[in-house]
């Protein structure tokens, strides 16, 4: 993941859209869409504004890897719970969509064990 795809992600983390954050950085839109698409060199001052804009460091901006993303979670949830407002990365598209599948399939097997009991007491039964 590319350090425009981090920026992109942490983004979309904290429910901004691209003109929210521009408005942040105080910039034009389109500007801050080069940035994201990597279409342009970030500066220091800039990438520490950015993460100043998201609240952490720049060295978790710049070496952000899926075990940092839950450190950020962490951080800002001690308690970690499905129930507080924190937004998680499960709630980007691509991880609703994976998330929707894992729970058909522990549907399925669910539905699975309970034929599975029936068919051990019907056994048992004989």
């Amino acid at each position: 993941m590319g350090l425009h795809d981090r920026v992109k992600f942490m983004r979309m983390f904290k429910g901004w859209s691209q003109e929210d954050m521009a408005e942040k950085l105080e910039m034009a839109v389109s500007g801050y869409a080069k940035i994201e698409q990597g279409r342009t060199d970030v500066n220091f001052s800039r990438l520490q504004q950015i993460a100043t804009v998201f609240g952490i460091e720049l060295s978790n901006l710049i070496g952000l890897s899926e075990k940092n993303v839950f450190n950020v979670i962490e951080n800002s949830n001690k308690y970690n719970s499905s129930s507080h407002t924190s937004v998680y990365p499960s709630e980007s598209p691509d991880c609703q969509h994976e998330l929707e599948k894992l729970r058909l399939i522990n549907e399925q097997q669910a539905n699975e064990i309970a034929y599975l009991k029936e068919i051990i007491h019907l056994l048992k039964k004989e």
